[in-house]
């Protein structure tokens, strides 16, 4: 209960400094001006195939049929995908890993990791913005135990913050989303936030995206991670974690 008074009473008046608001604000008028702009300049045709995908069925007949607008209206597709996976990660919709193959499949590798990390980036400082000013009764009532625990780990380790969010993003150690929702509700500054999420999200990125390149032979999902990628990750996370464990070491 003491954790929960202490968040409580750091609550401002208004939550989101001019950046933050200035940031959120931009990427809502660009998300809005992109998609007007994809309506408009888009040809008239049947577009009952434009859903988001729930499964890998869904995904090939979503790629199947985008291929040939890739080419020939690559802005508007580009456009269009950044603006639905911006939304869905900003509103915690389940599905942006359909997203992150879609772009191996459609753009290739380094265009479809750098598409994937800008898009999942804009969407967490979206949902982050977005938890500051009402996300504080959600967070509490949904994960009160993770929140405790996340809580505790961010005042331990305020001095080498940067490198403990690198570890979180680059492991599965706390889910995404709950990170999040629950980074300015624990006090997370913006910038380290970002830094940590722009960075941590290459490695997943590049493996998801890769395997979307060969789309038709993922059978499931599961596919995506096996033992070696899991441990590359875990690897990956323990480096980024180590100038803190050795401070504490010396002292």
């Amino acid at each position: 209960m003491e954790g929960r008074e202490e968040i409580k009473g750091s609550k401002p008046s208004f939550p989101l400094t001019f950046w933050e608001v200035a940031v959120a604000s931009t990427m809502v008028f660009g998300i809005v001006l992109g998609l007007v702009g994809v309506y408009l300049t888009m040809p008239a045709s049947d577009y009952s195939f434009l859903k988001l995908p729930r499964n890998l069925e869904d995904l090939q007949i979503l790629r199947d049929n985008l291929e040939s607008y890739t080419s020939d209206y690559t802005v508007q597709v580009l456009v269009g995908y950044c603006a639905v996976y911006i939304f869905m990660q900003t509103f915690m919709l389940p599905g942006t890993v359909f997203m992150s193959l879609l772009a191996g499949a459609l753009f290739g590798v380094f265009k479809g990791v750098a598409l994937v990390v800008f898009t999942a980036t804009a969407g967490a400082s979206s949902c982050y913005f977005l938890s500051k000013l009402i996300g504080r009764p959600l967070v509490f009532s949904l994960w009160p135990d993770k929140l405790s625990f996340f809580q505790a780990q961010v005042a331990q380790r305020r001095e080498r913050l940067l490198n403990y969010m690198l570890f979180l993003r680059l492991t599965p150690t706390l889910p995404n989303t709950f990170i999040n929702v629950a980074s300015p509700i624990v006090d997370v500054p913006y910038h380290i936030f970002f830094m940590a999420t722009l960075i941590g999200l290459i490695p997943a990125a590049y493996i998801t995206v890769r395997a979307g390149i060969a789309l038709s032979e993922l059978q499931s999902l599961g596919d995506l991670y096996d033992f070696n990628s899991i441990a590359t990750l875990f690897l990956i996370g323990v480096v980024s974690v180590t100038p803190t464990l050795m401070s504490k070491t010396k002292q």
